[in-house]
C-alpha cells in the first residue's frame, strides 16, 4: 500500500465536533488506511466491519505495546515506574491477560452489577438534587463525570475526599492531541498516581474491608497470584477505565438526543425504550474513537493488504460501527434499533470487562435526567460545544437549560 498517510485532524473544531464525514469517506476508499492518528503516530486504520470484528480476535495483533516498532508508542507511557504501565490487562495477551481478568472478573458479572441500581440511581438523585432548583447546568461536571467516579470509587474502597484528584491527575495522562504527549506532563501525573495508589494500598493493607482493592491485595500477598507492579496497574486501570468512558457515554447520549428531539421525545415517553437506547448511542456516537489500537506480532494479511509486523493496527469501531454493509441506515440515530451487534466495547478476550456497569449507570443517568429535567436543551449552539481532542470522544462540557423544579421531586 503505497498511499501517503491520512492525518486525522485533532486540531480543527469541525473534525472533533463531526468526525464522521472524514471516517466515511476513509472506509469508502479502501478497508485498510494508513493514518497518523493520536499523538503523531502512523497507523494502519481497519475501516470496515468484518474486518474489525475478525481483527479484534486475532491473535496475530497484539495489546502490547512492545511488540510496536514505532518507539513513539512506548514514549507515551510516563518513564517512572513504567513496569506497572505495562502490566495492566489492557496492554497485556494470554496467558498473562487471562490470571489478570479473572482476578476481577466477577466483580463486574451483570448480577453483581444489577445489585449496584439502588446506589446508582441514589447518587443520580443526589448530583440532580442539587442542580434541578437552578434550571440550568453542565451535564459533564455536574452528572456525567462525578457519577461514575463515584461509583467505581465506591466499588474499589477509595475515599470520596481522593476522587477530584485522582480523575484530574488520570486526564492529563490519557488526553491526546496531533502531537505526541509531553513527557514531563506524563511523568507529573503518573508520579502523583503512583504516590497515592501506593498509598492507598498500604491503607488497605493496614485496615482491609469489603471492596475491590482489598481483595485484589489478598490475591497478592496471599495467593501471589499479582506482583506488585501488577496490582498498582490494575488498581489504576480499574479507577481510570472504570470512569473515563462511561462520563463520554452519557454525555454523547445526551447530546446526541438533543440533537434528535423527536428521538428524545420519544424515549422520554417511552422509559422501556432505554436499554435499546444506550446500545444505539453506542453504536452512533461511542466513546472511542477512531478505534482500539493492536500491534502486529508478524505480517498480517488484512482485507487483501499485507500490514507490516510491528506496526500499529487501529481497529476503527468508529468507522465500522455505521458501516452500511452491516448496519441499516447506520447515519441515523434511531433508539428502536435491534439489529445492533456495536463494537463500541471491543470484541474478543479483551471486551470490556465494565460493560455491564456503563450500561446501568447510562440507562439510570440518561433515564432520569430526562424524568427530572423537563424543557431540557443546549444552552448554547451546538457548534459552541468542545469535544475532546483524540482517541476518546465526548463534549468536555455539556451545559444546558430546563425548568426548574424543587429538589424532592423526583
Amino acid at each position: 500500500m503505497s498511499e501517503r498517510p491520512v492525518p486525522l485532524p485533532y486540531t480543527d473544531p469541525a473534525f472533533l465536533a463531526d468526525p464522521y464525514p472524514l471516517y466515511r469517506q476513509l472506509r469508502e476508499e479502501g478497508p485498510v488506511r494508513r493514518t497518523v492518528a493520536a499523538g503523531g503516530v502512523e497507523a494502519w486504520l481497519v475501516t470496515r466491519y468484518e474486518d474489525g470484528l475478525a481483527a479484534l480476535s486475532d491473535a496475530r495483533l497484539s495489546s502490547d505495546v512492545r511488540d510496536a516498532a514505532d518507539p513513539r508508542l512506548l514514549a507515551q507511557l510516563p518513564g517512572t515506574e513504567r513496569e506497572s504501565m505495562l502490566s495492566t490487562m489492557l496492554r497485556s495477551d494470554p496467558p498473562d491477560h487471562t490470571r489478570l481478568r479473572r482476578l476481577v472478573s466477577q466483580a463486574f458479572t451483570a448480577r453483581r452489577v444489577a445489585a449496584l441500581r439502588p446506589r446508582v440511581q441514589a447518587l443520580t438523585d443526589a448530583l440532580l438534587d442539587a442542580v434541578v432548583p437552578a434550571g440550568r447546568a453542565d451535564l459533564v461536571a455536574d452528572l456525567a463525570l462525578p457519577l461514575p467516579v463515584a461509583v467505581i470509587g465506591e466499588l474499589l474502597g477509595v475515599p470520596p475526599g481522593d476522587r477530584h484528584e485522582f480523575q484530574h491527575w488520570t486526564d492529563r495522562m490519557i488526553t491526546r492531541g496531533a502531537e505526541p504527549p509531553d513527557p514531563a506532563v506524563l511523568d507529573e501525573a503518573w508520579r502523583h498516581l503512583h504516590a497515592y495508589i501506593r498509598g492507598l494500598v498500604h491503607t488497605k493493607r493496614t485496615r482491609p474491608g469489603d471492596d475491590l482493592i482489598s481483595a485484589l491485595i489478598a490475591a497478592r500477598d496471599e495467593e501471589q497470584r499479582l506482583s506488585e507492579h501488577e496490582l498498582i496497574a490494575m488498581v489504576f486501570l480499574l479507577l481510570a477505565a472504570g470512569h473515563i468512558t462511561t462520563v463520554n457515554l452519557i454525555a454523547s447520549g445526551v447530546a446526541a438526543l438533543l440533537a434528535h428531539p423527536e428521538q428524545l421525545e420519544l424515549l422520554r415517553s417511552d422509559p422501556g425504550l432505554l436499554p435499546g437506547a444506550v446500545e444505539e448511542f453506542l453504536r452512533y456516537d461511542g466513546p472511542v474513537s477512531p478505534g482500539i489500537a493492536r500491534f502486529a506480532r508478524e505480517d498480517v494479511e488484512i482485507a487483501g493488504v499485507t500490514v507490516p509486523r510491528g506496526a500499529t493496527v487501529l481497529i476503527g469501531s468508529a468507522l465500522a460501527d455505521r458501516d452500511p454493509a452491516r448496519f441499516t441506515d447506520p447515519e441515523r440515530l434511531d433508539i428502536t434499533r435491534r439489529d445492533n451487534p456495536h463494537l463500541a466495547f471491543g470484541h474478543g478476550i479483551h471486551y470490556c470487562l465494565g460493560a455491564p456497569l456503563a450500561r446501568l449507570e447510562g440507562q439510570i443517568a440518561i433515564g432520569t435526567l430526562l424524568r427530572r429535567l423537563p424543557g431540557l436543551a443546549l444552552a448554547v449552539p451546538r457548534e459552541r460545544l468542545r469535544w475532546r481532542p483524540g482517541g476518546l470522544r465526548g463534549p468536555l462540557s455539556l451545559p444546558v437549560v430546563f425548568t426548574p423544579a424543587g429538589a424532592a421531586t423526583r
